[in-house]
C-alpha cells in the first residue's frame, strides 16, 4: 500500500478512528494487525520475512538480557547479527554477490554459473532490519531493557507509518511509546495533517513530475549530451529529496495523528555548508545508525587520523552498499567517505582558509554551492542503472555539453517550479520561519489560503499515477 494511493485514505482514517474509540490496551493489537495489512497489501508472502526478523530477535534480545555470561551474550549478539544480515544477503545481494565472484574468476580464466534467487526485492527489508538490529545491539549495550511483550515489540519491528522507508526508529525511543496511552489532540492532529498535506506536495508535485525527464535521460544516455545530464542530475538530486523527504513527511505525520512521535529524518539538506552537515541533515536516521552502531565502535574521532580516514570511508562505503545491490551504490559512498576525509584534511590546515577570504554572507553562499556540487557529482555514479552507463555520462559531461534536451516544455517547466517551492519552503523554514508563517498564522484567511493553495497545486501539478516511493528499491 503506497501513501499516495486511494487505498491509504482509506485505510489511515478507519485506523485513527477505531485507534480512539478502542480502550488503550487493545491498541497495540489494532496497530498490529494494521501495520501487517498494510504491508501484506503489497505481497503476503513476504510478511514470513519480518514474523521471522522479529522471532528470532525477540528470542535473542531476552536471552542476551538474562545471561550472565559475557562470552554468551557475545555469542546471542551475533546470531541476532548474521540472522539479519542473511535475510539482506539472500533476499537483497545474492545476485550482485554471484556476479561479482562471476567477474573474478573470469579473470584467472575459470568460468562458470552462480545460480541466483529469481525473487523480488522485499519492500522495506533494509529498513525493519537495521532497525532490529538496533534493538537488540542496545539490549546488550544495556542501555535498553529487553522488551517482554511479544506482540509490543512486533509492532516495533512492524509500526506501519514508517515500515517501509523509515524513520530507521531506536528502541529506547519508540517501544516506551507503545505503553504510553494517547488522547486526541486537535494541534498534534493538524500538525500531523500538515506534514502529511507537504508530503503529498514534495512527492505528486515536485519529486514524480521531475522523474518523467530524469527517467528518460537516465534510461537511455546515450541519446544525450553532458549539458542534459547536468539537468538531469540536478533534478533528480531534489526527485530523490522531495521523493524520500515527502514519505518521510507522511510518515511522521500519519504517526502524529495517532498520538506517537517520529525523529526527524530530513532538516533541508541541501543548505548544508560542507559535506559533514549535509550528513547531519540528509537520512538522519541512517546516518546517526552507522555512527552509533559501526563508526564509534570503530573508535569514532578517537582514533589516529589515518585510522579515523580509514573508518570514515568504510563506513560510508557500507552505507553506499545498504542502498543498493550494485557497484554504482558502492562506488557513490566511497567518493562521499573520501569528500569528508578531504574535507577534514583541509579544515585542519589553518592557512587554508585564508586562501578564499569571502565575506561571511558570500562565503555562506560558495559553502552551500560547493557542497550541493559534490552531491550531484556523486550522483552521477548513483543513479545510472550501471557502470559503463555511469563512465559514459561523466565522459560527456566533462567532454562535450552539447544541446540541452527539454522534452515536453509544460513538464520542463512544472519541474522547475517545483523546484523553486521546494528552494523557497526550505528557505523560509531554515532562516523565515519566525517571520513569516503560513499554516501557523494567528490570521484564519492566511492560514485557509495555505492550505488551498497547496491543494489546489497538488490536484492541477501532482501526478496521479500512484508511483512507487524509490526508497522502497532499497
Amino acid at each position: 500500500m503506497l501513501f499516495n494511493s486511494i487505498a491509504y485514505f482509506i485505510f489511515l482514517p478507519i485506523v485513527v478512528l477505531l485507534f480512539y474509540v478502542i480502550p488503550h490496551k487493545y491498541r497495540w493489537a489494532l496497530l498490529l494487525g494494521a501495520s501487517y495489512y498494510f504491508y501484506m497489501s503489497w505481497r503476503p508472502e513476504y510478511a514470513l520475512l519480518i514474523i521471522f526478523v522479529t522471532l528470532v530477535n525477540y528470542i535473542l534480545g531476552k536471552k542476551i538480557y538474562n545471561s550472565d555470561s559475557s562470552k554468551k551474550r557475545k555469542v546471542y549478539l551475533w546470531l541476532s547479527i548474521i540472522s539479519c544480515l542473511s535475510v539482506l544477503v539472500v533476499f537483497k545481494y545474492d545476485k550482485f554477490i554471484g556476479e561479482t565472484l562471476q567477474s573474478v574468476f573470469q579473470l584467472f580464466g575459470v568460468g562458470f554459473t552462480i545460480p541466483a534467487l529469481d525473487v523480488i526485492l522485499p519492500v522495506g527489508i533494509s529498513f525493519y532490519t537495521f532497525q532490529t538490529l538496533s534493538y537488540t545491539i542496545d539490549v546488550y549495550n544495556k542501555k535498553k531493557a529487553v522488551e517482554n511483550h511479544f506482540g509490543i515489540f512486533s509492532l516495533y519491528v512492524s509500526f506501519f507509518p514508517q515500515l517501509v522507508a523509515g524513520p530507521i526508529e531506536r528502541s529506547t525511543r519508540l517501544l516506551p511509546q507503545f505503553y504510553q496511552k494517547h488522547t486526541f489532540d486537535y494541534q498534534q492532529f493538524r500538525h500531523g495533517l500538515q506534514l502529511i498535506l507537504i508530503g503529498l506536495f514534495k512527492k505528486m508535485v515536485v519529486a514524480d513530475r521531475l522523474a518523467i525527464y530524469v527517467d528518460q535521460v537516465f534510461g537511455s544516455p546515450q541519446n544525450y549530451d553532458g549539458l542534459t545530464f547536468i539537468v538531469a542530475t540536478v533534478f533528480f538530486s531534489f526527485q530523490v529529496y522531495c521523493d524520500f523527504a515527502g514519505y518521510t513527511d507522511i510518515a511522521i505525520g500519519s504517526a502524529k495523528i495517532l498520538g506517537f512521535d517520529l525523529m526527524q529524518n530530513f532538516k533541508r539538506p541541501f543548505l548544508a555548508q560542507s559535506l559533514t552537515e549535509l550528513w547531519r541533515r540528509w537520512h538522519i536516521s541512517l546516518s546517526t545508525w552507522f555512527r552509533d552502531y559501526l563508526y564509534i565502535p570503530l573508535g569514532g574521532n578517537r582514533v589516529h587520523l589515518s585510522k579515523w580516514c580509514w573508518n570514515i570511508v568504510f563506513v560510508f562505503t557500507l552505507c553506499g552498499l545498504w542502498h543498493g545491490a550494485d557497484w554504482t551504490f558502492v562506488l557513490w559512498g566511497t567518493i562521499h567517505g573520501v569528500g569528508l576525509v578531504v574535507e577534514r584534511l583541509l579544515s585542519s590546515i589553518k592557512t587554508f582558509g585564508r586562501v578564499i577570504d569571502f565575506n561571511r554572507k558570500t562565503k555562506h553562499v560558495f559553502s552551500i554551492f560547493a557542497t550541493f556540487l559534490y552531491f550531484n557529482i556523486a550522483l552521477m555514479i548513483f543513479r545510472p542503472n550501471n557502470i559503463s552507463d555511469a563512465i559514459y555520462i561523466i565522459n560527456k559531461t566533462f567532454t562535450h555539453w552539447g544541446e540541452l534536451y527539454i522534452g515536453s516544455p509544460a513538464v520542463f517547466i512544472y519541474s522547475l517550479f517545483g523546484i523553486l517551492c521546494v528552494i523557497a519552503l526550505d528557505v523560509k523554514q531554515e532562516w523565515f520561519d519566525d517571520k513569516i508563517k503560513l499554516f501557523h498564522n494567528k490570521h484564519m484567511i492566511i492560514r485557509q489560503f495555505s492550505y488551498a493553495s497547496i491543494v489546489i497545486l497538488i490536484l492541477m501539478l501532482g501526478v496521479f499515477d500512484e508511483g512507487q516511493f524509490i526508497y522502497f528499491q532499497f
